[in-house]
């Protein structure tokens, strides 16, 4: 049975169309994102999907007891707030200490769990914030640009950290991104949104269609196929010291 089944969404502010005969099925260990320039409703697609927003026309059939964890765009501290990660995390829940440490460890930041939130960098807060919302251990995993805030070999990092959350939990994950060279190879099914869906499919065959071509242009032809392998690790805000960077057709827009 799918997770998330969509039917026929219409939503508009006003007069304003926002999303228009949106279908598409979000299936169990699938990794589905939504790609599309500014202004194409993608987080307002997120925000049905996920129930915050129910002005709008068409059907959202969920499973039943569907559990969702969101990590929201642009999910910012206030760096005056004098908060740990252990206290953040535990905010809205009852978590035992060894789940808190689990999640962290997920994502790899398990000894940052009595820092402050407020001396953490970037890559360091998306991946407590990615921890918070596995603490459930949701069916569905929603993503609204995860990796805002990071460059580009943190972003690298941290789509594998997410297929490897995926591989483990077998939780579907839906998520918002305009990187799909760099998301290629990590997901299964591509929504290309301009408000209505342009085009949908595999990746490979997305990024060769004309809507798609239309909307992203010449970019496309050298990050289509961008492979990357590695041979040194990154740290969480994409440093690297003393590594070769080696991957093939790294000629990507950046």
């Amino acid at each position: 049975m799918p997770l998330v089944t969509t039917k026929n969404i219409h939503y508009k502010i006003g007069d304003r169309h926002i999303l228009r005969d949106i279908n598409f099925v979000l299936e169990s260990g699938q990794i589905t994102t939504v790609i599309g320039p500014n202004g194409a409703g993608k987080s307002s697609l997120v925000n049905i999907v996920i129930g915050l927003n129910t002005q709008f026309e068409g059907q959202v059939e969920r499973m039943p007891g569907l559990t969702i964890g969101y990590l929201p765009q642009n999910s910012k501290i206030n760096p005056l707030m004098p908060i740990t990660v252990k206290r953040l995390m535990s905010l809205t829940r009852k978590v035992s200490d060894q789940q808190l440490l689990q999640a962290l460890e997920k994502t790899g930041v398990a000894s940052l769990l009595n820092q402050q939130v407020k001396s953490l960098s970037g890559g360091e807060t998306q991946r407590v914030m990615l921890a918070r919302a596995i603490l459930g251990k949701p069916d569905l995993l929603v993503l609204d640009e995860p990796t805002a805030g990071v460059d580009v070999t943190g972003e690298i990092e941290m789509y594998e950290l997410i297929a490897q959350i995926r591989d483990g939990s077998g939780c579907a994950i839906l998520m918002v991104s305009h990187d799909l060279h760099l998301v290629m190879s990590k997901t299964d099914q591509v929504l290309c949104l301009n408000q209505h869906l342009c085009c949908s499919g595999k990746p490979e065959s997305v990024s060769k269609h004309p809507e798609y071509l239309a909307l992203f242009g010449d970019k496309t032809e050298s990050i289509a196929v961008y492979t990357h392998h590695h041979d040194h690790v990154h740290s969480l805000d994409g440093g690297c010291e003393g590594c070769v960077h080696n991957a093939e057709n790294t000629d990507h827009a950046g």
